[in-house]
């Protein structure tokens, strides 16, 4: 093998809302996941509830039992991994203002996940707003203001996008035509990097033809 040979460059697209503890959960792992491969990646915010309204389906944080379960689980994770995580005062929220303010995932993220405090209360929106549009200026790039068409239409545009690939949740990674759901799925992630042969053989698209043997009425 050609030691000076280019690596390949893998464009990844990154799926989130900052409601989801599990996309806090990815994204701070994803440096870990992605060590040694060169890649390229796009963080597109989405509303979560238009991607559940669409399925049909309730989020976790609305099914008595599975919220409990979810917090126990995330809680679990963030201390197991390392990753820093303290529930917010309340959950969920409204998560349309943060989405709107999506141009630096991190800053998103940390905001929700660290500390315990509300997601929504309007100083510590005012107080994440000033530090973004300081961060964009100090970077060269143009300042949208939240409640503007421009970044109104970005994020229908990132959930329509989400919607035509076939997403149900978040966070969801996007690698070419394959799709990796999950916090737990970025192992699967690495694998595929790492050119597992199993992602050459039939399993993959041989999910997509199992038979449905019944579907349940309401």
């Amino acid at each position: 093998m050609n030691s000076d040979a280019t690596p390949t460059l893998h464009e990844i697209r990154f799926f989130y809302d900052p409601i989801s503890p599990y996309a806090h959960l990815a994204f701070e792992r994803l440096p870990e996941a992605l060590m040694g491969h060169s890649v390229h990646l796009r963080y597109q915010p989405v509303l979560f509830a238009a991607l559940l309204k669409a399925h049909g389906q309730l989020g976790p944080a609305e099914i008595p039992g599975k919220r409990d379960w979810t917090y126990r689980q995330v809680s679990w994770l963030a201390h197991h991994h390392g990753v820093p995580l303290a529930l917010p005062a309340e959950h969920p929220f409204n998560p349309l203002a943060l989405l709107r303010l999506g141009r630096v995932t991190e800053q998103l993220l940390r905001h929700v996940w660290h500390g315990g405090h509300r997601a929504t209360d309007p100083q510590r929106l005012a107080e994440l707003q000033a530090r973004l549009q300081t961060h964009m200026a100090d970077c060269g790039r143009p300042w949208l203001a939240p409640d503007s068409e421009a970044v109104k239409q970005r994020l229908r545009h990132n959930t329509a996008q989400a919607l035509a690939l076939g997403l149900f949740g978040v966070p969801a990674l996007v690698l070419g035509e394959r799709v990796f759901w999950g916090h737990d799925a970025l192992p699967m992630l690495r694998a595929c990097l790492d050119g597992d042969p199993w992602f050459q053989g039939p399993a993959w698209a041989a999910a997509s033809q199992l038979p449905v043997g019944v579907r349940r009425v309401d």
